[in-house]
Formats: C-alpha cells, structure tokens, sequence
C-alpha cells in the first residue's frame, strides 16, 4: 500500500512538472490570459481555474482509461506487461530522463486552438475555461508526451490504475493555474514575479527529475536486463 501512495505521489509530481516545462506553460499562460478577463468578479476568476483543472484532468483520464485499459485487457499484453514491466521500466526511464534534458529536439503533432475556436471559448463565459483545459491538455510537446506516455502510463500499468492515477496527474497539470488564478485577484505584478521564479524553478526541478530518472533507469537495466545485484 506504501508502495502504490508513493505511485500516487510521483504521478501528482509528473504533473506539476509537465504543467511548467515550456510548451505546457505557455498554454496555461494562455489561459491565465483568458482567465483574467474574469478579473472584475473573484468568484469567476476562481471557478474559471477551477473548470481549467476540471477539462485537462477529463482529458488525461480519458487517455488513461483508453490506454491503460486497453493494455490490461487484453490477456497477451497484460501477461507479457506483467512479466516484462521491469526490464521495460529500466530504458523507458532512461530515454525519458534525456527528453527531460532536452537533449533531443523532436517535433509532435498537437491538437491546435485556432482563432475561431478562441472566440467561441470566449464567448463560453467561465465554462470556456474548461474547454481550453481540454483542448490544451492534448497539445502534447516531447517533454510532456515523455511525462504522460513514458512516465505516467507505465507507472500506472504497473499499479493497474487507468483511472486514479491519471486523474492525480491531470491535477497536477492544473494547480498552477489556479494558484495563478489566485494572485490575478492581487494583482498582475505578484503574477509576473512568481512566473519568473517558475522558470528557474521548473528548468532545475526538471534537471533534478531527469537524473533521477537516469539514475532508476540504469538501476532498473542492471537489475533486471543484466540480472546485476547491486
């Protein structure tokens, strides 16, 4: 039970790091952009953060549910997982912790927002906020693609969670953006400082988490591929 809390944990954790690497944190800028619009009502302010979160985690279940679900249900792949998930963990970690150093430069096709997607958002009212979460949850960029497909849904075969885990994750993914939502009713200046600090914040928590990453990956290899006890 210890082991599947600290799963939990991890998977909150991935999110909040995909929600400030670069790609992600410009979509929520954007709608911490779309969001101060409902600056003259608090409550509004609150309620569109609130439905942000509300669209990115629908979308990230969705995913989980469908993937993970999808792996475990059929007998070959599950007992193949179940055999092989260790010596798999090992080179998937790796090769996410290069992503995160963002060693590799790789381009992945995304959902866009176009602009008449834009105004009819806008013209949703505080409910438009929970369609941008949903929309930009799927503009997957490598370093949040690594996160979801590499980190997450792995570790949530592992503890055959497709619906729990993702919905961790996706929470992650929007915290900011309601903390965000919460200094707009203070004022824009404590919003650009805290940016500023969220950029030196998330560039060494992602260094931090890539060699971490590493780290567990060439243990796991060594484990369990080259059957070396450390």
């Amino acid at each position: 039970m210890d082991s599947y809390y600290i799963a939990l944990s991890s998977a909150a954790w991935l999110g909040i790091l995909t929600s400030l690497s670069p790609c992600p944190l410009a979509t929520n800028i954007t709608a911490i952009s779309f969001i101060s619009k409902q600056v003259a009502s608090p409550r509004k302010v609150l309620l569109s953060g609130f439905l942000y979160i509300l669209g990115r985690i629908l979308t990230y279940t969705i995913l989980g549910i469908i993937v993970v679900s999808s792996m475990l249900s059929i007998p070959d792949v599950a007992l193949f997982l179940q055999k092989n998930m260790n010596k798999a963990l090992g080179p998937i970690l790796i090769v996410v912790g290069i992503f995160l150093f963002d060693f590799v430069k790789i381009k992945i096709p995304g959902i866009g927002v176009t602009q008449n997607t834009k105004k009819r958002v806008e013209n949703s009212g505080v409910w438009g906020a929970g369609i941008l979460g949903f929309l930009f949850a799927l503009s997957f960029c490598p370093v949040s693609a690594a996160l979801f497909f590499g980190s997450l849904i792995p570790l949530a075969i592992n503890h055959q969670s497709s619906v729990l885990m993702p919905t961790v994750y996706g929470i992650g993914t929007g915290l900011p953006v309601v903390i965000f939502a919460v200094l707009i009713t203070f004022g824009a200046k404590w919003v650009g400082n805290a940016f500023n600090k969220l950029a030196v914040f998330e560039k060494w928590a992602r260094r931090i988490t890539a060699s971490v990453f590493i780290a567990a990956g060439v243990y796991y290899t060594l484990i369990y591929i080259f059957n070396i006890n450390l």
